[in-house]
């Protein structure tokens, strides 16, 4: 039996937090999990920008809004469904993705929370799991399920590598020259045909 696990920011979606950067005209915010690989420090160092500028959830939510899935996304997201079992692991959180979870159709996804007060400062966040791609593609191979994951980020490595097959999608340079094991694609088709014959 087979899962495909799937990042979400730079394979499906765009990325979130570079769409609100040039909506908010803080190029700062741009900084990304292909940027930095320690996800907390980028985080605290983002909800730090926010509060300077006295930005909260309601604004990023607003830009979500507006934000549609990559060209073929949704596409590849169905036809993929047709042969396999599918679950976005991402390190987002609950209060961004449901306006881009209803555009893709529904997958299932698993990500994690903000915290907020009442007036939508931002003030924190909860990981679902430490290193949460990694366990959940652990927790998924322990109830039988051979895992293949595909991801664009440092943050994916994890789980590319944990399973029976894993591909960069869309990835950057550094990452591709760092790891020229892992095979590296730029289009749906080919990503899904890799897929399907790892199945």
């Amino acid at each position: 039996m087979n899962i495909v696990c799937l990042d979400l920011e730079g394979v499906l979606v765009p990325e979130i937090w570079i769409a609100f950067a040039e909506a908010s005209g803080i190029p700062e915010l741009k900084r990304t999990t292909r940027d930095e690989p320690d996800y907390d420090k980028l985080m605290r160092w983002r909800i730090g920008v926010l509060k300077e500028h006295s930005l909260g959830l309601p604004d990023i939510q607003r830009v979500i809004g507006g934000i549609d899935p990559l060209p073929g996304a949704k596409e590849f997201l169905d036809a993929l469904r047709e042969s396999t079992q599918a679950v976005i692991l991402s390190d987002t959180f609950e209060q961004f993705a449901a306006p881009l979870m209803k555009k893709l159709g529904w997958p299932t996804i698993l990500c994690n929370t903000l915290e907020a007060a009442p007036d939508g400062t931002i003030t924190g966040y909860r990981m679902r799991a430490p290193h949460s791609k990694l366990t959940t593609v652990r927790a998924l191979q322990s109830i039988g399920y051979d895992t293949i994951a595909a991801g664009d980020s440092y943050n994916d490595l994890e789980m590319i590598r944990a399973g029976k097959a894993g591909f960069l999608f869309r990835t950057t340079e550094r990452i591709r020259a760092d790891h020229p094991d892992l095979p590296a694609f730029e289009e749906y088709g080919d990503l899904l045909a890799a897929i399907r014959a790892a199945l």
